[in-house]
């Protein structure tokens, strides 16, 4: 019996739509409507749903035709009922992983201590989004190495070795070596020859190279996301334990690089002192060793602002 509805609602529906497609568009769709409920109820079977196309095709109902007639959109908010759920693709969609290294303006959340949303900042791409090169930080680091090294070391010659300048015993006649003085490099307390003597390690390296290596440090924290941006680094208070439960609720960090736009507050400073995990710098003292050092990175809004100040900077010739 519903098989034989089925088809003469098919036949009235396919006339109609040959006949009246213009005038009678808002009953084909409720009988389509009427149409979808009935083959949802009686869960016809691929026989009956194929027998069915074809008795579509013999009226002259083309597959096109029954496109056209779907208005209907699905939602979060749509009934089960309202579509054959067999026919929604249950495939995870995965939105692809953001390319490095593409000079694009980074959008990232603002937050404090105390976890609190804070808004958003858009981080510049030419700082903060720039190639990965392992070669321009290495140079760089080495760089800075060099530079730090104090080059206090020194050695005496044999004219500063304290001793006389007698000489030990005769040109002959011994059948001991000759020599000439006791302070020689050969003797115990002599001198040393070409040993080191007071000088600095630092060599060149050129402006654009230091100032590329630390965007790309900055870019490397941001691409791991390990680079937080706090709205302001005010405590309520200089106890050292207030430190410590925010580092436990962070995942994955052992050391923690904090950096302030401006002179590093008190509190924060006593708070973090007695942290040999925690480390705190003001902005203009931000560099690629140190970002090295440690695996997170949080900075102040004023400390962005000013990087990036800094960084747009023209370079001095």
């Amino acid at each position: 019996m519903a098989l034989w509805c089925y088809r003469r609602l098919l036949r009235t529906v396919g006339s109609g739509y040959k006949l009246h497609c213009d005038n009678n568009l808002d009953v084909v769709r409720r009988s389509f409507h009427i149409l979808t409920n009935a083959f949802h109820d009686h869960d016809i079977s691929d026989t009956q749903s194929s027998m069915e196309c074809s008795i579509l095709r013999k009226e002259g109902f083309s597959l096109m035709g029954v496109r056209g007639l779907c208005t209907s959109m699905l939602s979060s908010e749509s009934s089960e009922g309202s579509f054959p759920s067999d026919l929604l693709s249950r495939k995870q969609i995965l939105t692809p992983e953001r390319a490095i290294g593409q000079l694009q303006d980074l959008v990232i959340p603002v937050t404090n201590f105390e976890n609190e949303d804070k808004g958003l900042m858009v981080l510049a791409g030419d700082v903060f989004d720039v190639p990965i090169r392992k070669d321009i930080i290495h140079r760089v680091v080495r760089w800075q190495l060099a530079k730090r090294q104090q080059g206090t070391h020194s050695t005496k010659t044999i004219s500063e070795v304290s001793g006389t300048g007698r000489k030990p015993w005769r040109q002959k006649g011994t059948g001991r070596a000759r020599h000439g003085t006791l302070r020689g490099p050969q003797f115990r307390h002599g001198a040393v020859m070409h040993g080191p003597k007071p000088r600095s390690h630092a060599f060149k390296l050129n402006k654009k190279v230091r100032r590329l290596g630390l965007k790309i440090a900055l870019s490397a924290r941001a691409a791991e996301g390990k680079l937080l941006v706090f709205d302001d680094l005010d405590l309520p208070t200089h106890k050292t334990k207030n430190i410590v439960s925010y580092v436990k609720q962070m995942d994955e960090t052992k050391k923690l690089l904090v950096v302030d736009g401006g002179p590093i507050d008190e509190k924060l400073k006593l708070a973090t002192q007695n942290l040999h995990y925690v480390n705190v710098l003001p902005s203009i003292g931000l560099n690629v060793y140190s970002i090295l050092l440690h695996d997170t990175l949080v900075m102040s809004r004023d400390a962005v602002n000013k990087i990036v100040e800094r960084m747009h900077t023209p370079i001095n010739r």
